[in-house]
Parts: C-alpha cells; structure tokens; sequence
C-alpha cells in the first residue's frame, strides 16, 4: 500500500512534520508493509516556509528586522538556491503574535519589516518571490514594507510620513526615485485567500481592525485615510485597484503588492501544492490522508485539507482526514472531497492536555492506526 501524509498543523501544539510523522507510525501499525510518504502542507499563512523548503531542499536565512512596533528582531525567511526564490510570511516580520496584546494598535504598527526582508532576498540573488501574508497586526496599506523598498511617502515637508497607519493622513507626494533597479526585474506571486476590498463596509479596517485594536473612530479614520492613499496611488500607478478582491488582505498589504510590486495573487494551498510537487505524491497513491487542528463547515472555503482532498479526487483517490476537533458542520468536508473524517480525541480533557504535543501526537497516531485497521478490514490491501 502506497499512502500519502499532507496535514496540515495543529496550531499551537502539532507542526505539519510532527503530526505527518504521527499519522505514518499510526498507518505503519496496520500496515507494516506500507510505503507512507509525508509531505509538509500550509495554507499559505504559518509554516509555509518549512513546508516549501522542505520540500524543494531549500534553506533558512536568518536576518535582522523592524517588528511591528519598531523593535530590531531576527526575522528568518526560506530560499530555494537552485531557482533563485524567496519563500516569506509576512508574520515573520509584521504578525500579529510578535506584539503583546497591550501593543496592538493598527495607528502605530508598521509592515517595514517585510520589506526588510524582501530587500535582504534580493541582495542575496533572489527574484522570484512567494509571500504568505495571513497574520498581520497592522492596517497601513503596505506603505511601511514600500518604505523599506525605497519608496518614499512624503509629508507636506517632503519628510517621510509616520510608521503605521497615522501615517497615512500625512502623505501628499508618492515617489520611487530611491527604489534599488534589481525590484523591477522581481516576480512576486502572493498567497492570499481573502477577498476583502481596500476601504469601505467590506474592507481591511472594518473587518480586521477590531483584532489588532482597532476602535470604532480608528477604524472610520483608517478608512479614511486608506482612500486617500489610493486616490494619491493612481496618480502615480494609474491601474492601481483598491476594489480588487485582495487588496485589504493584511491590512491593505495586498494593496502595495497589487499596486506597486505587479504581484499576483493565489490560493495559499493552491501555491503550496504546486511549490512542492504534492500532486506527484498523490497520484501515486493508493490512499491520500490530510486534516488540521479543527474542521468545521468554513473548511472548504480555502483551507487546506480541501485542497488536498479535490486534487486527490482529481485523481480518484480516497482521502481521510484528522483533526483535533470538529465541528457539526464539517459534513460539509464530505460534500468537497474528504470521503471521511476523525476527531483524535480520545477521552475527556481540558484544552491544555488536549494541545500538548505528546498528548496530541500519540492521539493522532492511535486515532490512525484504528482508521487503517479499519481500511485493512474492508479492503484488499
């Protein structure tokens, strides 16, 4: 028997490697005999450089930036030597889980750090780009990464505006007079499942605002002032969209990339597949088995298990899944390719016990091994 393993990660307690590993010791119980090929998988947002390096035998770089509220950190990104690309989270250097709570304030935070670590990637030799930008504690439109590229946004005293969003109010003159020549010859491909709009009822500081500290005035000024930074864009960048679906991705980043870097946009897990090869794998396989830490009936709308389970389908393989927990409406995984699914929880526990990655690692390789003890029961192999 032929199986192959992309799960993604239990947030919080299982990475996509671990709990791959645990669903193959648990397949491997049944199926001594089994070749159990594990392939890391992300969505596009956390463990999307692991995944994509991992895969294509990349590397890690290590490199000093801004966090969000200004703070030097050790930022890390993947490149894949041979093609010369840079596989980036936008997390790693503007997410939301680098501040503390007391720390979110969408006025003050700043996407420069990304463009730290774009600019970094092309010292090294790098043009072509994947960005991941799920996670961010910021709402200023991308202009603090643009910064960092050598754009320059200009106050009514020619000095660059502000890091945050505040900033935004400033700017009157947009230039790229400073902007290093190799970025023209940049490729950038961004992996983004969200279909918000720059501003208005639908866009990134009304719906995203609130979780990085938004109030309600901030959010009506940030609104604003991003519609502003608009108008001012399309005087410089005549096609610039910000009602394209995408562009109030992480707080208007999706903007900056649409609007100034040519960037394209992509399904998270559509890119992951395609940058490690997984329907190879698949096609290969006599059964395909993927999951993450909850399913639930907003699962098939771009996450990764679905992904997996319709290319799967796509070559007529039956597909299992595992989760942490789910969902009365995760069913609606059944509809969209997941032939099956199994919460690993085996008693009652709190949420801490349940998380533990000992705990959670031999649930999931026990709930494994009676699924495949299952399969081998009603089946040929």
């Amino acid at each position: 028997m032929k199986i192959t393993v992309a799960i993604d990660s239990f947030k919080g307690s299982l990475s996509t490697f671990q709990a791959g590993q645990a669903v193959a010791e648990g397949a491997k119980r049944a199926f001594p005999d089994a070749h159990v090929t594990v392939c890391p998988l992300a969505d596009g947002g956390e463990g999307t450089v692991d995944a994509i390096i991992a895969a294509t035998g990349g590397e890690t770089v290590e490199v000093t930036v801004h966090d969000p509220i200004g703070r030097l950190i050790s930022g890390s990104y993947g490149i894949i030597p041979h093609t010369k690309t840079a596989i980036i989270e936008m997390s790693a250097a503007a997410g939301i889980t680098l501040i503390d709570e007391k720390d979110r304030n969408p006025l003050n935070t700043t996407t420069y750090g990304v463009g730290e670590l774009i600019l970094d990637a092309i010292k090294k030799g790098c043009r072509k780009f994947i960005v991941g930008i799920g996670g961010s504690a910021t709402n200023d439109g991308g202009v603090g990464m643009l910064q960092a590229l050598g754009f320059a946004f200009l106050d009514k005293d020619k000095k660059q505006v502000s890091f945050g969003a505040k900033g935004l109010q400033d700017i009157v003159e947009i230039n790229a007079d400073n902007v290093p020549e190799a970025l023209q010859d940049c490729a950038f491909c961004v992996a983004c499942d969200v279909k918000n709009p720059l501003c208005g009822e639908r866009g990134c500081s009304a719906i995203y605002g609130p979780q990085k500290g938004a109030t309600p005035q901030m959010i009506a000024d940030m609104d604003r002032w991003l519609a502003r930074f608009a108008k001012l864009t399309k005087q410089l960048i005549p096609n610039a969209d910000e009602n394209f679906p995408g562009t109030g991705a992480a707080g208007g980043l999706g903007f900056a990339f649409l609007s100034y870097l040519n960037a394209s946009l992509a399904s998270g897990i559509d890119l992951v597949i395609e940058e490690t090869g997984l329907e190879a794998h698949i096609k290969d396989a006599d059964i395909v088995v993927t999951g993450e830490g909850r399913l639930d009936g907003q699962s098939y709308m771009g996450k990764a298990p679905i992904g997996v389970a319709k290319l799967a389908k796509k070559h007529g393989k039956p597909t299992v899944a595992f989760s942490g927990c789910v969902t009365e409406d995760a069913v609606l995984c059944n509809e969209h390719g997941i032939d099956a699914f199994f919460p690993i929880l085996r008693r009652p526990c709190s949420l801490e016990e349940a998380m533990n990655v000992d705990n959670a690692y031999k649930n999931l390789a026990d709930t494994a091994t009676q699924a495949f003890r299952l399969i081998k029961t009603f089946s040929n192999f």
